[in-house]
């Protein structure tokens, strides 16, 4: 009976919990360090995935209506709506630009030098939308690679301090040592949980992010190619 009762003591003392608890001010730095790096990544991941479903999902509504719709002003309208869409965005700086153009005197019009113009202002507005696509995005990576080498220092610290009080003069069994081993360790485990979920996250966006940035470099060519055709001749 004594023996089953120090048994669960035991279990008790080097459940997770405990093992947190019971770190030393050191490893517990490490693991809060952690904690709010890994707070901020799943508030980074919610933000991004909502903001890059919205730009893609937009982007394939404008694009529809672009292709199908005859009529420029009917195309400036819809873009104005869907404001979360990069390539809508693109289109409006492209049409404010043309319009701009347009106001001049033809006689003194270079189709070549306006061409240029307006591939400027699209340029400008796919690499504001891209840097609005790419914010926070740096700091899952950061995590993702830093926060194993922030648990593992913890780790470090924590054997450390336990070979420090260890007399040398004295046997020393697995049990007296365990659970300070065990706090240490909790230390590389919680920066392996912030990590992985950041890897994971960081590797989605950026693929969508890609296909994006893809969809906006084509989409400057099909509308260059159709101002060259119809509005700078």
């Amino acid at each position: 009976m004594q023996d089953l009762l120090l048994s669960s003591v035991g279990k008790a003392d080097m459940s997770t919990w405990s093992l947190i608890t019971g770190s030393s001010g050191a490893v517990l730095a490490v693991m809060g360090v952690l904690l709010i790096m890994s707070i901020f990544c799943w508030y980074i991941i919610g933000y991004k995935y909502l903001v890059i479903k919205r730009a893609s999902t937009e982007s394939a509504k404008f694009t529809e209506n672009f292709w199908q719709s005859s009529d420029i002003e009917q195309i400036y309208k819809h873009a104005q709506v869907l404001s979360n869409s990069p390539i809508s965005t693109m289109f409006l700086a492209g049409y404010s630009e043309l319009a701009k153009l347009n106001a001049d005197d033809p006689r003194s019009r270079d189709k070549d030098s306006d061409l240029e113009t307006v591939q400027r202002a699209l340029r400008k507005a796919q690499n504001k939308e891209t840097t609005n696509l790419e914010n926070l995005i740096p700091f899952l990576a950061t995590t993702g690679s830093a926060a194993p080498f922030i648990g593992l220092l913890g780790t470090v610290w924590g054997i450390l301090l336990v070979f420090q009080q260890i007399n040398p003069d004295e046997a020393v069994k697995l049990g007296m040592i365990a659970p300070q081993i065990g706090e240490a360790l909790i230390a590389t485990a919680v920066g392996l949980l912030a990590a992985i979920p950041a890897v994971m996250a960081y590797n989605y966006f950026t693929r969508k992010i890609t296909i994006l940035i893809s969809e906006m470099e084509t989409f400057e060519h099909d509308y260059l190619n159709i101002i060259r055709r119809h509005f700078l001749k």
